[in-house]
C-alpha cells in the first residue's frame, strides 16, 4: 500500500506541485489537499492520511496550532512542517507541538520523498541545529502530573526506553518482538498518561524522572 501524504498550505501553487510530485512517485499517494488550517481540521482526518506536509505560516490559524489539535486528536498522523526559512524558533515551536520533522519548500524532490519516508518508518528529519535545541529542551524541568513514567506498564515503560535511546518504530518492534501495530499502541497509551503530544515530550520526561541521564543515541539518529 502506498503511504498516504496529506498537504496543508494556502498557496494553491505549492500544493499543486506538492501533490504533482507525490503522486508521480509511484510509492505515495496524494490522499488530500487543504488551504486552511480550519479545513484541515475539519476535513483531514477523515482522508487518513499517514504523513501530513504542513504550512507554518498561513493566515487564520497557522500550522504550528493546527499540528498541535490534529495530534491531541490522531497521535498516529505524523506531520513534517514545510517552511520558506529555517526559522529556528517556529520549527522548534512546531516540534514541540508534535511536528516529527520539518522541511524546506525548496527542497528537492529526493529530499522531499526521503524526508517522507522517514517520518513514516519513525524518524525525524532536521538539522543539527535544530536537534541541538531539541536535546537542549531535555534537560529543562519538566512538571510533574498524576501519571509520570513509573505508572507506565511495564511495556509501556519499555518502549519508553527505547524511544528515549532514538530507536525507530521498526527498531522498537524488532528489540520487543512485537509487531508495529503494537508499538504505535503503545505509544498513544504512553502519551496519554504522561499527558504529552509528542515523541520529544515523553522522552523529556523519561530524562526527568532518571534524574537527567543522557541518551545512549544510536549513530546517525536523533532522539526526538
Amino acid at each position: 500500500m502506498p503511504i498516504k501524504v496529506a498537504i496543508v498550505d494556502d498557496d494553491s501553487r505549492v500544493r499543486a506541485n506538492l501533490a504533482r510530485a507525490v503522486d508521480h512517485s509511484g510509492i505515495f499517494h496524494c490522499a488530500g489537499q487543504f488551504s486552511s488550517a480550519e479545513d484541515a481540521l475539519s476535513r483531514l482526518p477523515a482522508c487518513t492520511p499517514d504523513v501530513v506536509l504542513m504550512d507554518i505560516n498561513m493566515p487564520g490559524k497557522n500550522g504550528i496550532e493546527c499540528v498541535r489539535q490534529l495530534k491531541a486528536e490522531h497521535p498516529e498522523i505524523e506531520c513534517i512542517m514545510l517552511t520558506v526559512y529555517e526559522d529556528t524558533e517556529s520549527v522548534f515551536n512546531a516540534l514541540a507541538a508534535g511536528a516529527s520533522g520539518y522541511l524546506l519548500k525548496q527542497a528537492a524532490r529526493e529530499e522531499l520523498f526521503d524526508a517522507i519516508k522517514q517520518v513514516h518508518l519513525g524518524g525525524s528529519p532536521m538539522t543539527s541545529h535544530i536537534a541541538r535545541k531539541v536535546v537542549q529542551a531535555f534537560r529543562q524541568p519538566v512538571a510533574g502530573g498524576e501519571n509520570e513514567p513509573s505508572k507506565l506498564s511495564t511495556r509501556e515503560q519499555q518502549v519508553l526506553e527505547l524511544l528515549a535511546k532514538g530507536y525507530l518504530y521498526k527498531e522498537i518492534a524488532e528489540s520487543l518482538s512485537i509487531s508495529y501495530d503494537t508499538v504505535h499502541n503503545h505509544i498513544r497509551h504512553v502519551y496519554d498518561k504522561l499527558h504529552v503530544r509528542s515523541r520529544s515530550q515523553a522522552v523529556a520526561k523519561y530524562f526527568e524522572q532518571t534524574r537527567g541521564s543522557k541518551p545512549n543515541v544510536p549513530p546517525g539518529s536523533v532522539p526526538v
